[in-house]
């Protein structure tokens, strides 16, 4: 079973930036995909972005593509979401996801969660 962690959170002005961080216990990661879910109020959690913990491959959702990078520290065991020119749709809570890579990348009922951390966008 993976733990995960996340943290970095907050309230920014649109246009803004910020980097969430998700620290990653209890197994390795090797054949296991990681990745970003959020969900904002009265809506269903949606896919954000994810990457293969060995492999470097990405995919990201067409609403966060060219804003949002995603990355990994494998020697800090540690997931990352670099943000950028957010704006008020981008408010939800953002949960990280640990999966295997022979699974889904984008479903939502699928992998190991973390509590959730929130973010808000000011206009």
């Amino acid at each position: 079973q993976v733990q995960l962690v996340e943290s970095g959170g907050g309230l920014v002005q649109a246009g803004g930036s910020l980097r969430l961080s998700c620290a990653a216990s209890g197994r390795t990661l090797s054949n296991y995909r990681v990745g970003w879910f959020r969900q904002a109020p009265g809506k269903e959690r949606e896919f954000v972005a994810a990457i293969t913990w060995n492999g470097d491959t990405t995919h990201y959702a067409d609403s966060v593509k060219g804003r949002f990078t995603i990355s990994r520290d494998t020697a800090r065991n540690t997931l990352y979401l670099q943000m950028n020119s957010l704006n008020p749709e981008d408010t939800a809570v953002y949960y990280c996801n640990a999966r295997r890579t022979f699974v889904s990348v984008k479903s939502t009922a699928l992998g190991s969660w973390g509590q959730g951390t929130q973010v808000t966008v000011s206009s």
